[in-house]
């Protein structure tokens, strides 16, 4: 018999020579009894079963609804990869806008350093390092260095923010929540990954910037193998990351925790994560910044500095407790807009990538339920 509209049949035919074994049954004392053997036999229910295509030929947005829908366009990219180069042009973008401040703030850091010993006590302002290098250099000499600075962005950025967010789910708790400790290890980690993975690029930056000698990437790269050789690259990489894991951590614990604690209103705003992103980079800095002193000068060819704690009370004898915080002031004005930038517009692209995803899975469901209504009509004629 023929199932008509998708009804189910039932089927039971005899099999000669099967025999069904005898089982034990419990009765009520808990005492077995047993049944006596039925006729072999075999029943099943059939019921026909649709003639479905792949959901990835048949339920995948068409070129017409994509076109009709670009937001679902992102939906295609996958996530994490999304979200990666999110990251490396925020970051890249953010470090050119920032370059010149940049340049300043090396140049007051390492000012006594290069000045020599004999006037190892002279400081150099902030207006005074501006004007010194657009006399000197010109206004491209604002930007000297900035390409290494890109190029290590790039990976940079990428892979903190990145790195960041599968730590969270690394650390979250039994109960699938993330406590304050485990944001500062997630912020903590992301930063030592992304520095451990970039930090030759930084020394390179630096000494393109500071180092009048040099002129090229290449020629610096080549400078330092040959008279310093490749521990050079590492040099000062204790103290950035000790400087960079607690600025890391405290900047993206302090942003996640304001802005979970927003009204929902105002949690998905651009102001609103601009505004939480410089607090949270402003007293990430003001905590943070001796141990970037520390490390840059640490980081200069001829510096007498070996070892943080030697480091630590030479500045503070030769320019007193200042000279921890020299440069702040252009460091600030670098890094919190920078800060600001990447944070916000990669709570952004998350925002945005949460929402193609919803308008993707909106356009299969239509599609599904299209080719059921279709097959549902075929079988009614039939």
């Amino acid at each position: 018999m023929t199932p008509k509209n998708n009804q189910p049949t039932l089927i039971w035919k005899p099999i000669p020579g099967l025999q069904s074994r005898t089982f034990q049954e419990n009765g009520a004392a808990g005492h077995g009894r047993l049944r006596p053997p039925a006729v072999g036999g075999f029943a099943c229910i059939s019921m026909p079963e649709k003639k479905r295509v792949p959901a990835t030929i048949e339920f995948t947005p068409t070129t017409e609804q994509l076109l009709k829908h670009p937001l679902a366009v992102v939906a295609l990219v996958p996530k994490e990869a999304a979200v990666f180069a999110a990251g490396a042009v925020a970051g890249a973008a953010a470090k050119t806008v920032t370059a010149p401040l940049d340049r300043i703030k090396l140049i007051m850091q390492t000012h006594g350093l290069r000045a020599g010993q004999e006037s190892a006590k002279k400081t150099i302002g902030f207006i005074e390092a501006l004007v010194s290098v657009g006399k000197e250099e010109g206004v491209k000499g604002y930007w000297k260095g900035n390409l290494a600075q890109v190029l290590r962005i790039l990976p940079y950025s990428a892979v903190q923010l990145f790195a960041y967010e599968s730590y969270k789910k690394l650390y979250r708790g039994k109960d699938g929540e993330l406590s304050v400790i485990g944001r500062l290890a997630a912020g903590a980690s992301a930063g030592m990954t992304s520095t451990l993975a970039t930090y030759p690029l930084d020394v390179l930056r630096l000494r393109m910037a500071v180092d009048p000698g040099h002129q090229t990437i290449t020629n610096v790269v080549v400078t330092m193998l040959k008279e310093e050789g490749l521990g050079s690259f590492y040099r000062g990489l204790v103290p950035t990351l000790i400087g960079v894991a607690p600025y890391v951590a405290v900047n993206f614990c302090i942003f996640d925790l304001v802005k979970k604690s927003l009204p929902e209103k105002f949690r998905n705003k651009t102001e609103a994560s601009l505004i939480t992103a410089f607090a949270a980079a402003t007293i990430a800095t003001v905590t943070c910044y001796p141990l970037d002193t520390i490390r840059r000068q640490m980081q200069m060819r001829g510096t007498p500095y070996k070892t943080v704690l030697d480091a630590f009370p030479g500045i503070i004898a030769r320019d007193g407790v200042a000279g921890l915080y020299r440069g702040f002031v252009p460091n600030a004005l670098k890094t919190l807009p920078n800060s600001s930038i990447r944070l916000t517009t990669f709570d952004a692209m998350k925002r945005l990538i949460a929402a193609s995803e919803k308008e993707f899975q909106r356009i299969m469901e239509e599609n599904t339920n299209r080719n059921e209504a279709k097959q549902d009509s075929s079988s009614a004629r039939s």
